[in-house]
């Protein structure tokens, strides 16, 4: 960082001390000086993925064999660009509270996430941290400190959605929304049997299905039942205030020769909010389940 000259004489020693150490701080982070409570470690399932597709990030605390964790914290993990712009994140609950973790425990787990599409392409960083929901403190970790307890944990090339297999949302969806609080968040809801096209891979693939029904509260438990053609492939049981992302396989002989495959996505109970009083809602159309994600990986 560049010196800044004093405009004036006179300044006192304490002053020019304090307003040297405020360019020092300004210049970088510095390093927690409390042990750490854990050492983190992030690993990805690939290296590189394309905007739109999923993968399975594996969170590893590795709790260090003194520590002492007052209260539960969250997970934060901040996926930034190559100027340290935030894009988006990952925070979450750990399935074990850090309240209960113990000195000398392995917490480990993995978690799927859809890289969203974003006009970014190229190397991402994700930064890992624990942090209070209520006070926003951040504890000390042991790792690579990127300034206020962030640290880098992986690093993720994002690639084109281009990338992906050729999908259309055919027959049986509503237009796409977007939460209000979060632009990330979009979500497309089903009528009663919703169609999913797709450029045949020629190879056993993987369909991803994340989705979940506000409906639920009014209908009760929905069946969805998963198929190709008049092949059924799953039936997934979904309960009310439930969301669920289900991975369903498909063989290149369900998929069949033609050069453009469908699934279908059957709904047995639908929703219509403007003829239930309960819902408070004018929408007059007719709801299956809201999917936020449908993905063909191949395999």
């Amino acid at each position: 960082m560049r010196s800044h000259p004093v405009a004036r004489r006179g300044i006192s020693g304490s002053v020019l001390s304090a307003l040297l150490a405020l360019a020092a701080g300004a210049c970088g982070s510095s390093e927690p000086t409390e042990p750490a409570v854990a050492t983190p470690r992030v690993t990805l399932s690939r290296a590189r993925a394309a905007a739109g597709s999923p993968i399975d990030i594996t969170y590893r605390f590795e709790v260090a064999s003194d520590a002492q964790i007052a209260g539960d914290y969250r997970v934060m993990l901040h996926i930034v660009d190559a100027d340290e712009e935030r894009m988006w994140d990952d925070d979450h609950d750990p399935p074990v509270p850090t309240s209960q973790w113990k000195p000398g425990q392995v917490v480990e787990y993995t978690r799927t996430v859809f890289v969203p599409i974003f006009p970014y392409l190229g190397e991402a960083t994700l930064n890992v941290g624990l942090y209070s929901a209520t006070s926003q403190t951040r504890l000390v970790l042991q790792g690579e400190h990127v300034g206020q307890r962030a640290y880098r944990a992986a690093r993720l090339e994002i690639l084109p959605q281009t990338e992906n297999l050729f999908t259309v949302f055919k027959d049986g969806w509503h237009p796409a929304e977007v939460a209000g609080d979060n632009a990330m968040v979009e979500w497309q809801w089903t009528k009663q049997v919703a169609t999913l096209a797709f450029r045949n891979p020629k190879r056993d693939a993987t369909f991803y299905l994340d989705f979940d029904s506000p409906g639920g509260d009014y209908v009760g438990a929905q069946q969805i039942q998963v198929s190709i053609g008049e092949q059924p492939l799953e039936t997934i049981t979904l309960e009310p205030r439930q969301r669920l992302l289900r991975r369903v396989p498909l063989t290149a002989a369900q998929i069949g020769a033609t050069e453009v495959a469908e699934i279908q996505i059957a709904v047995d109970k639908t929703f219509l909010p403007a003829a239930t009083p309960a819902a408070g809602s004018k929408d007059p159309r007719v709801l299956g389940i809201r999917v936020f994600h449908a993905f063909i990986e191949p395999g």
